[in-house]
């Protein structure tokens, strides 16, 4: 069976024209071959998602963005997408933007609900949606304080700078280069006096061992000293103390019961009384002897005869 020119041209045009759609509608990353389903999700902000961008689960990619246009006049958008047909999921599952890395693009996971008891997703079906932060976002959140820390410190750090500005005017500048001088000045004389340490123990070492030496002779004596101190039996001096201050408080208990000489003066009244006259008497006598030594002593050189002796009288009778 022959064919016209005319109907080759046509039938190499549709052929063409096919190619070039399936063409482009693989470029996009669909495959009009496989079977797949549409479904939506509507947005506030996609984030900079863009068409063609995949459609992963568990990071395998299961189908592509095919188109994202404004939903209504509150700027929300909707985005449309084709999944496999291979992949079943509940019409609960979620449809989530996240960034796919640090300097890459947006992609569309689809984050399906096991537990749900909702039926299968069918074609045409509205997803819930959500955006993933993705590390970017955190990555931003966490910088964003810290930039603001490093503004203020920045800003703080030119405070100081500018404050020790100030104070370091031409006159305070000299008076740290001359107390640095002095400082160094110091330094010099104190390893100075270093060296002539050195020197002096250098000189005076074998005295300092003799020094040392000493010391330890008298440091074993004192020990040995302090072990025969230990050694005396202290408990037996301090026994023999104790018993004879039991017997003194014996003396003392006999004194206070009026036993004995030294008891009977301290306790009986009538033996103190006799004792403070006859004490009186011998005053008095004494006194006598010097008032009238006549009495007592008779000298004579011509044998006089002395006088009669007159009896004194007794006061306390």
């Amino acid at each position: 069976m022959k064919f016209s020119k005319e109907i080759k041209v046509g039938m190499l045009t549709v052929g063409a024209i096919a190619l070039f759609i399936f063409g482009y509608q693989y470029l996009k990353g669909r495959n009009l071959l496989n079977d797949d389903r549409t479904f939506y999700a509507v947005y506030d902000n996609v984030e900079g998602l863009t068409s063609s961008a995949p459609v992963t689960v568990n990071g395998l990619r299961i189908g592509n963005i095919d188109n994202i246009d404004f939903l209504d006049s509150s700027g929300r958008l909707l985005v449309k997408f084709h999944v496999d047909e291979s992949f079943k999921f509940s019409s609960e599952s979620t449809a989530s933007v996240y960034s796919t890395g640090l300097i890459g693009g947006k992609a569309l996971a689809i984050v399906p609900n096991y537990e749900s008891t909702a039926r299968e997703a069918i074609d045409g079906d509205t997803l819930n949606s959500e955006i993933d932060e993705g590390l970017q976002s955190q990555v931003m959140k966490e910088f964003i304080p810290l930039k603001d820390k490093i503004e203020n410190m920045v800003v703080s750090a030119d405070s100081v700078l500018t404050a020790v500005n100030k104070t370091l005017n031409p006159k305070t500048r000299i008076a740290i280069t001359n107390s640095l001088d002095e400082v160094n000045r110091t330094l010099v004389e104190i390893r100075g006096l270093s060296r002539n340490a050195n020197s002096l123990l250098s000189d005076n070492r074998e005295q300092l061992d003799r020094t040392i030496s000493n010391l330890d002779t008298t440091t074993k004596n004192f020990a040995a000293i302090s072990d025969t101190l230990a050694q005396v039996e202290i408990a037996g001096t301090v026994k023999e103390l104790e018993s004879a201050i039991s017997k003194f408080n014996v003396v003392l208990d006999d004194i206070a019961s009026g036993k004995g000489s030294l008891g009977k003066l301290m306790t009986d009244d009538k033996l103190y009384e006799n004792l403070e006259r006859t004490t009186r008497q011998a005053e008095m006598l004494m006194q006598d002897i010097k008032l009238n030594p006549k009495r007592y002593v008779h000298f004579s050189v011509f044998g006089k005869r002395p006088g009669e002796y007159e009896k004194p009288e007794d006061r306390d009778q």
